[in-house]
């Protein structure tokens, strides 16, 4: 079956004052799939969600992004969250003075239909259930793991078409990690294509379908996330499983998987 596109980034260019985020990153999401980027820390995996998102000012310098058909670079955020988009921040990012109820219902700002708005908690509390029993505490006083649900939950509320996830393992116990990877991958059996930025290869290539490796703003591998979860190389520099690795054996590497 012809799977439909839904997001496609073309060559896009991000700077950070004089300095190359991205450079020249292409990507396709097709709809109801999950895809997984990897990477280390400042290779630019964010940056290529804030970028879709319009979070950073006058970017991409160079590319074009579309979604569902139509140009979305250059438009303002919250024009581009009411065509479909929701955006998990890394960090979470909940306000902390509003209870989780309250958190839920800033989701859904924009939207008007009571009777839907009213479905849609009773399905975030069916995901997760320990948000209904603090629906009346405020967010600051909830545990790391109970905030990333909460700002996955309060994202679901735009009943988004594509979800964005930034680091949704990070600082969390791997027990909790589980448990989110689980509901994450719940939530697309559900319908909502996902773009996952993860540090955390195992977690995410074991429910993604595609992966994606960058470093230094360019994506050096792409393939099924299967294949990548048996990949030697990916096992050793990304998973842990190193074995008489050396910084010379990984710039080798680098250069064998060069990917554009």
């Amino acid at each position: 079956m012809e799977l439909t596109t839904l997001l496609e980034i073309k060559n896009i260019e991000t700077f950070y004052v004089l300095i190359y985020a991205l450079r020249g990153v292409s990507l396709t999401i097709d709809e109801g799939t999950i895809t997984a980027i990897l990477g280390n820390n400042g290779a630019g995996k964010s940056t290529i969600l804030k970028t879709v998102m319009g979070l950073l000012d006058d970017q991409p310098d160079k590319g074009t992004i579309e979604f569902m058909g139509k140009r979305i670079d250059g438009k303002d955020t919250e024009d581009i969250v009411k065509m479909g988009i929701s955006y998990v921040p890394e960090g979470r990012e909940v306000f902390e003075e509003l209870t989780v109820r309250e958190n839920l219902l800033m989701g859904a700002y924009r939207r008007h239909d009571r009777l839907g708005i009213k479905d849609d908690f009773r399905k975030i509390y069916n995901l997760f259930s320990v948000l209904e029993n603090r629906e009346g505490q405020l967010a600051g006083t909830l545990s790391g793991g109970e905030q990333q649900m909460l700002a996955i939950g309060r994202a679901l509320m735009n009943r988004p078409k594509l979800l964005f996830l930034d680091e949704p393992s990070l600082g969390l116990s791997p027990i909790l990690v589980k448990q989110i990877f689980g509901i994450i991958k719940a939530i697309n059996k559900e319908g909502v294509t996902m773009l996952l930025v993860e540090q955390n290869a195992r977690m995410a290539l074991s429910i993604s379908d595609l992966g994606l490796i960058l470093e230094n703003g360019r994506f050096v591998m792409k393939g099924k996330s299967k294949d990548l979860m048996l990949d030697k190389d990916v096992q050793e520099f990304y998973m842990g499983m190193k074995s008489e690795a050396s910084a010379k054996g990984y710039q080798r590497w680098k250069r064998k998987k060069r990917w554009r």
